[in-house]
Parts: structure tokens; C-alpha cells; sequence
């Protein structure tokens, strides 16, 4: 292992932090802000360490997040949201590299839609069942030993926030 990949492997962990830390965010607005700094981190990790498609992928979750993060009402309509999709399909046609390419674009589509419910159960259910489990498939494929990370706890975060906050008490709108 030389230097070069343990620092590739640092930035993805940087992200990790902040990506974990952005389910303790009760409001949406910052959940999808503190997120934001997690997808600049990871796009540069995957990308360095060749993994276009999720790196590309990364990019467009940064700008989701800030979508969503906006106080700007076409930034968080649906109109945005089959955008951002078809942008996530057309990283695939471009980027595509096999099969395991189609991993992180099904996981990034399936959470812009669940981002856009703009429900926080919702937002949670996606991650927990699509989302984090498709992630983890394609981080062993790329050996991302952070993205592992990053999603194991990611999926313990959104646990975590659902025993504090409570499923039920997470199925509201919060786009206003």
C-alpha cells in the first residue's frame, strides 16, 4: 500500500464524518447541506481512485444536495427532480463499464426521488433499503475501504435517528 492510496482513502473518510453526521440533522434543509460537503469529498475519493461513474454519479449528488438545501422553489420542485434522474442515466450511457456502473446510478436515482418526497421517513427508507445496500456492493468493487465504511454507518445513523426521533414522527413534509 503506498501513501497516495491511504490519502485517497482519507478524503473518503473525511466524508464519511460528514455523511454520517448529516442524519442527526433533524430539518431536511440541513441534513441535505452538511451532505453536500460529504458528496464534494467523495466525488474527488472515487474519482482518484478511478471509479468514474460513482465519482461522476458524486457529482450530481452534490448538486442535489444543494438543490434541496435551496431556498429557491424550482431548485426543489420535481421538475428539478427527473433533471437530476435523467442527468444520473445520461452518467451511465457516458460512463457505463459493466454492470457494477449501474450500482451507484439506481442507488443516486432512487435517493433524488426519495429526497423529493422531501419527507424525512421517506428520505430514511430509501437509504436504509436501496440506497446505502447498493452503495456497499459497488465500494467493494472499487475497494473504497471509506464508502464501506461510509454506508455501514450511514445505515446506523439513520437508525439512530429514527429511535430519536421516531418513525412516525418523521413522516412529514418539511419542504416549507
Amino acid at each position: 500500500m503506498d501513501t497516495s492510496f491511504l490519502l485517497i482513502q482519507g478524503i473518503g473518510f473525511l466524508g464519511t464524518i460528514f455523511y454520517f453526521a448529516s442524519y442527526q440533522c433533524k430539518e431536511n434543509k440541513k441534513l441535505f447541506r452538511v451532505q453536500f460537503i460529504s458528496y464534494l469529498l467523495y466525488t474527488i475519493h472515487l474519482l482518484l481512485l478511478g471509479a468514474i461513474t460513482g465519482g461522476i454519479s458524486y457529482i450530481l449528488n452534490t448538486f442535489r444536495s444543494f438543490c434541496l438545501g435551496s431556498d429557491k422553489k424550482f431548485l426543489k420542485s420535481k421538475t428539478m427532480c427527473w433533471i437530476i434522474c435523467a442527468l444520473q442515466l445520461l452518467t451511465l450511457l457516458l460512463t457505463y463499464d459493466g454492470w457494477a456502473s449501474i450500482l451507484p446510478v439506481v442507488a443516486n436515482i432512487a435517493s433524488t426521488i426519495g429526497g423529493y418526497t422531501h419527507n424525512a421517513q421517506k428520505i430514511r427508507a430509501v437509504g436504509m433499503f436501496v440506497n446505502s445496500p447498493l452503495w456497499i456492493i459497488y465500494d467493494i468493487i472499487v475497494v473504497s475501504w471509506a464508502g464501506i465504511l461510509d454506508e455501514v454507518l450511514s445505515e446506523l445513523s439513520m437508525i439512530i435517528s429514527v429511535a430519536r426521533y421516531g418513525w412516525k414522527n418523521l413522516d412529514k413534509n418539511d419542504m416549507d
